[in-house]
C-alpha cells in the first residue's frame, strides 16, 4: 500500500497551495503521455448529469453542450495534425462538471502541450458563447431553491465582451465534429414544463471562461511508470461509477480539518464511527522484520480483526504495508495514519478532493478512515517525548551516541506517526 493516496510519489510534506502542477526541467514539447483534468468554474454541472440505477450502470447523460465538448475531444488529434502536432487521444470522459483527457504526444511538438489544452479550453468557451449561451438549450437545475425561477426565455442574454474571451490557437468551430461513442453521449431528457431550471447563462454572465480560474490553466499528470497508463485509462473510464458511489455516501468522502483526538489535531476523511470502536490494535513493525515475523504478526492481526478489532497503522515499513493491504482486502475496518495524504489547506484541489484507487473503494464501503496529523500534533510534548525515548532506546541498543532529530526531518515524522498511533489505541 502506498503511503500517499493517489498511488504515486508525492512530496511527503505539505506543498505550497499556489504551486503550479509542473515538473521541473520537463520538456512539455517532447514525447510523453499526459492525463489532464479540466474542471468547470465553480464545479457547476455544465455538461450534463449523472444517471443510472446503480454504481455498475452509472453513466453521464450529456446535454447538448456536453455532447459538443465530447465531439471536440474526439476531433482534437485530427484538428491539430494539420498544425504539426502529432497527438493521440487514448481516453476521454466528460463528467457533469469536469473533463478528463489522456493524450499521447507521438512526436516533438512545435509548441508546448499546454497550447493544445489552452486551445481546447478556449474553443469550448467560444462554442458555449456562440451556440449555447443565448439559446437556452444549456439548462440545468443547479440550486434547489431556484426551482420556481422564471424559464430561460425570460432571462436576458448577457454575452461577455469579446475582449474577455481567450484567444484560442485552435478555434473550436473549425474542429471536426468527430462523433463520440453513442454509449457515452445519451440524449438529454426534455425539460418538463414544471421544472423551471436555472440557466447557466445567468451564472456565467460576464465571465471570460467556463473553466476554473487557475493560474496553472490546467492540472496535468505525466505518466512515467510502467502500468500507470493502464491504471489511468481504467480510472478515467471508471469515473461515473465512482461519482455514483460518492454521491450515495457523501459523509465518507467529506474532509474534516482539525479533527481532535487525544488532544491532537488531524485532517480526516472516511468513516469516523471507526473511532468509537473500543477494541483497537496497532500494527507497528521494524523495517528489518523478516518474512516469518511478518507472517506471524499478520495472522495475529487478522484474528483480532475477525473478532471486531479496528486496525491502526502508518503503513510505512514493508511489513506494515503488507498487513494493512491484507486487512483492507479482506474488508476489515482500517485506520491509516498518513504523513502527507491530503491537499494542502487552501489549495485549488481541497474542496473536491477524493481518495484514489483502493482507498476510494474502502471509503465507499465505510471500512476506512484516513488520518493525517496536523503540524502542531508533531510538536505536542507527549509525542516529542515518545519519539525521543524511542530513538534513544534504539541508539543504546545499537551502541551509538544518540543525537536528537530535527522535528522537520522525514525520520522524525515517521517515528512520530507510530507514536501517535500508540496514543490513539491507548497503549
Amino acid at each position: 500500500m502506498a503511503q500517499t493516496i493517489d498511488e504515486e510519489k508525492r512530496n511527503w510534506r505539505p506543498v505550497d497551495p499556489t504551486r503550479h502542477h509542473r515538473e521541473k526541467k520537463w520538456d512539455y514539447r517532447g514525447r510523453a503521455i499526459y492525463h489532464f483534468t479540466l474542471p468547470v468554474e465553480g464545479r457547476y454541472p455544465l455538461f450534463g448529469a449523472l444517471s443510472g440505477e446503480s454504481a455498475e450502470t452509472a453513466f453521464v447523460r450529456l446535454n447538448p453542450f456536453g455532447q459538443r465538448v465530447c465531439q471536440m475531444l474526439g476531433g482534437l488529434a485530427q484538428f491539430y495534425k494539420d498544425k504539426g502536432y502529432a497527438l493521440k487521444v487514448l481516453a476521454q470522459m466528460v463528467m457533469p462538471d469536469h473533463v478528463h483527457l489522456v493524450i499521447q504526444v507521438l512526436e516533438p511538438l512545435p509548441h508546448s502541450i499546454g497550447a493544445v489544452v489552452r486551445g481546447f479550453k478556449s474553443g469550448c468557451t467560444k462554442v458555449y458563447r456562440e451556440e449555447f449561451y443565448c439559446s437556452g438549450e444549456n439548462a440545468a437545475e443547479v440550486h434547489r431553491e431556484a426551482r420556481s425561477a422564471a424559464p430561460a426565455a425570460s432571462v436576458p442574454a448577457a454575452p461577455a465582451p469579446a475582449s474577455s474571451v481567450p484567444t484560442a490557437p485552435a478555434p473550436a468551430s473549425s474542429v471536426p465534429a468527430a462523433p463520440a461513442p453513442a454509449s457515452s453521449v445519451p440524449a438529454a431528457p426534455a425539460e418538463g414544463k414544471h421544472s423551471a431550471p436555472v440557466q447557466f447563462a445567468r451564472i456565467f454572465a460576464g465571465r471570460g471562461s467556463i473553466w476554473q480560474a487557475d493560474a496553472a490553466y490546467y492540472h496535468e499528470r505525466i505518466l512515467h511508470a510502467p502500468g500507470q497508463l493502464r491504471r489511468m485509462i481504467d480510472y478515467v473510464k471508471d469515473n461515473p461509477r465512482r461519482l455514483w458511489l460518492k454521491s450515495r455516501n457523501p459523509d465518507y468522502f467529506r474532509m474534516h480539518r482539525d479533527t481532535m483526538l487525544c488532544g491532537l489535531p488531524f485532517t480526516s476523511l472516511g468513516n469516523h464511527f471507526l473511532l468509537d470502536w473500543p477494541d483497537r490494535q496497532l500494527v507497528e513493525m521494524s523495517r528489518s522484520a523478516d518474512g516469518a515475523t511478518i507472517d506471524r504478526r499478520l495472522q495475529e492481526v487478522l484474528a483480532a480483526a475477525q473478532n471486531g478489532a479496528v486496525t491502526y497503522t502508518a503503513a510505512i515499513s514493508s511489513g506494515e504495508k503488507l498487513i494493512a493491504r491484507t486487512v483492507r482486502e479482506q474488508g476489515f475496518p482500517l485506520v491509516v495514519l498518513l504523513a502527507d495524504g491530503f491537499p494542502a489547506e487552501g489549495s485549488p484541489h481541497e474542496r473536491y478532493y477524493k481518495p484514489g484507487g483502493v482507498y476510494f473503494e474502502a471509503c465507499s464501503k465505510g471500512s476506512l478512515l484516513l488520518l493525517e496529523p496536523r503540524e502542531r500534533a508533531y510538536e505536542h510534548p507527549t509525542i516529542v517525548n515518545i519519539v525521543e525515548d524511542a530513538l534513544r532506546r534504539k541508539a543504546e541498543a545499537k551502541h551509538y551516541a544518540y543525537t536528537s532529530l530535527p522535528h522537520d526531518s522525514k525520520r522524525y515524522y515517521f517515528v512520530a506517526l507510530n507514536a501517535i498511533g500508540q496514543l490513539l489505541v491507548g497503549r
